[in-house]
């Protein structure tokens, strides 16, 4: 069975305290489960993409959330527990909650053409679950594992779990 890895957000504007949209210390949490995840992908010779918001000063998303993750700031980097990770990997910069908006995500995976598609990463209610339900979309398999994925909203955290697990048929373990 072929898997893809994708890795959300593990940014140090979510990641890491003074950050507006700090993600809190449950973001800490999953660090090594990700780590582990991707060196286990890395590996086994098994395609590993991150995912990274990267937005312009004035993007439209600001009206709903303060500013964060802009290009080229601190905040918009791959946590340094990572960082060695992603330079081997793609690195697929996104300016929405879907890794798929604007990006070349669809055709990379088309080319990929994976079994399935594991997802870990912030914030589990945001840019995991719209990621989730756009490969759900193209009819991909997803696998979602609870320590891997982690939110500043534990009700929403919850919620998106059971979302991902009833609606859009993703495998929660």
């Amino acid at each position: 069975m072929s898997e893809v890895l994708i890795v959300v957000d593990m940014l140090r504007g979510f990641c890491e305290e003074g950050h507006p949209l700090y993600c809190g210390p449950q973001s800490r949490r999953i660090i090594p489960f990700v780590r582990q995840r991707a060196e286990a992908h890395r590996q086994a010779g098994e395609p590993l993409i991150f995912l990274a918001d990267n937005h312009a000063p004035d993007d439209a998303e600001f009206e709903r959330f303060p500013p964060h993750c802009i290009a080229g700031t601190e905040e918009a980097r791959i946590i340094p527990e990572l960082a060695d990770l992603a330079a081997e990997a793609t690195v697929i910069p996104k300016t929405r909650y879907s890794g798929f908006y604007g990006t070349n995500l669809e055709e990379l995976l088309r080319r990929l053409n994976p079994d399935r598609v594991e997802l870990v990463g912030v914030c589990t209610n945001i840019c995991v679950f719209f990621t989730a339900e756009e490969l759900r979309n193209r009819d991909i398999p997803v696998r979602v594992p609870r320590a891997g994925v982690a939110s500043f909203d534990q009700e929403a955290h919850e919620f998106a779990l059971r979302q991902m697990d009833t609606v859009l048929g993703c495998e929660i373990v």
